[in-house]
C-alpha cells in the first residue's frame, strides 16, 4: 500500500524544507528527487500555491498528482494583483475571455457539468476578491450569462 503526503506548495519553487521534506524523509524516498518532478510539473503555476499529492509505493518509486491552486487565485493572478479585496471595492476588471480560461483551468474540480456553469462558479468567486467582469458587478455578470449574452462563447467545443 502506497504512502500519501498531501500538501500546499508554491507553483515552481517547492523545497525539501517543511511541508514535504519532513513527512517525505521517514518514507526513504530521495526527496530532492520528489521536489524537483514537483517543481517541474507546477512551474506554470509560478507564485500560486498548488495542491500536489505524492504517492510514495516504494523507495524508489513514487507518483505526483497536481492539482490545481483555488479559483480566487486564479482570479488574482489573471488581474496581476498582489491581493483581493476583503470588501466589495472593486480592485480590476476580468474579461469574459480570462473567466473562460479560468474556468476551463478549474473544470475537473468544480461541481459544474457545463462550461456555461463553471463560468458562473468563476464570475461569483471573482466577486468575492473584488473583480468586475467586463465592466457589470458580478451578480450583473451572472445575470447576463443566465440571459443567454455570452451563449456563444460558452459552447462546449467538441
Amino acid at each position: 500500500m502506497a504512502n500519501v503526503v498531501e500538501a500546499l506548495v508554491p507553483g515552481g519553487k517547492a523545497s525539501a524544507g517543511p511541508p514535504l521534506g519532513p513527512a517525505l524523509g521517514p518514507l526513504g524516498v530521495n526527496v530532492a528527487q520528489v521536489v524537483a518532478k514537483i517543481n517541474e510539473q507546477t512551474k506554470d503555476l509560478n507564485g500560486m500555491q498548488v495542491p500536489v499529492k505524492v504517492k510514495v509505493k516504494s523507495r524508489t518509486e513514487f507518483e505526483i498528482e497536481v492539482g490545481t491552486p483555488p479559483t480566487s487565485a486564479l482570479i488574482i493572478k489573471e488581474m496581476g494583483l498582489e491581493k483581493g479585496t476583503g470588501d466589495k471595492t472593486a480592485v480590476g476588471n476580468l474579461s469574459m475571455e480570462q473567466v473562460l480560461k479560468i474556468a476551463n483551468i478549474k473544470r475537473r474540480g468544480l461541481l459544474s457539468k457545463s462550461l456555461k456553469n463553471a463560468a458562473r462558479e468563476v464570475i461569483g468567486t471573482a466577486g468575492s476578491v473584488g473583480a468586475t467582469i467586463e465592466g457589470m458587478s458580478s451578480k450583473e455578470a451572472q445575470v447576463a450569462v443566465a440571459s443567454g449574452k455570452y451563449d456563444e462563447m460558452l459552447e462546449e467545443k467538441a
